[in-house]
C-alpha cells in the first residue's frame, strides 16, 4: 500500500479546491426553462405601453428616452443626464445639441454646468458647447454627438 506523501495530498487538495467551483458553476439553482425557451412572464415589446413616466415625472414617447427638459439646461451650459450618458447643451437660447457624456480621455462623466463649456471632472478637459470638441486637454477627440428630439419642453433621444 502506498502511503499519501505531502506532494500527492497538496496536489489532491488542489483539485478539489478549482474542481467543485467549476462544476458548481455548471449546475443551476432556478427553475428557468432551458435557454432558448419563452418565458411568459416577460413583457413582449408589443406588452410595452407607448410612454413611460421619467424621473422628473414627464412623458417619454416611445421613440426615445428622455433626456432632459428645456429648463433644466441652462443657456451657455449644459446638462448631464447620468443613466443615459447623455450631455444636452443650449450653446445659444433654444439651440439644444447633445453628445456623449464619457469623456474621450479616460471615460469619466462629464460634469452639468452653466459656465460655456462641458467640463471633466477628472482630468481638467473641457469641450465646446456647439460641437463637442475639445477646448483644453488632455482629451483630443470630440465628444461623440447623439440626436435627439426637442418637443416642447421635452428633450428626448431621436
Amino acid at each position: 500500500m502506498t502511503a499519501i506523501n505531502r506532494r500527492r495530498a497538496l496536489t489532491g487538495s488542489a483539485a478539489i479546491a478549482v474542481g467543485v467551483p467549476v462544476l458548481a458553476a455548471c449546475g443551476s439553482d432556478d427553475d428557468s426553462p432551458a435557454s432558448g425557451a419563452t418565458d411568459s412572464s416577460s413583457p413582449s415589446p408589443s406588452d410595452e405601453s407607448p410612454s413611460e413616466p421619467s424621473a422628473d415625472g414627464t412623458e417619454t414617447p416611445s421613440g426615445g428616452a428622455a433626456l432632459a427638459t428645456a429648463s433644466t439646461v441652462p443657456v451657455g451650459g449644459c446638462f448631464v443626464n447620468a443613466d443615459a450618458k447623455v450631455v444636452v447643451t443650449q450653446p445659444t437660447e433654444g439651440d439644444f445639441k447633445a453628445f456623449s457624456a464619457v469623456c474621450t480621455h479616460q471615460g469619466c462623466l462629464v460634469e452639468s454646468s452653466g459656465d460655456g463649456e462641458i467640463p471633466c471632472p477628472c482630468h481638467g478637459s473641457r469641450f465646446s458647447l456647439e460641437d463637442g470638441s475639445p477646448v483644453s486637454g488632455p482629451a483630443t477627440a470630440a465628444l461623440a454627438p447623439v440626436e435627439i428630439t426637442v418637443d416642447g419642453d421635452s428633450i428626448t433621444e431621436a
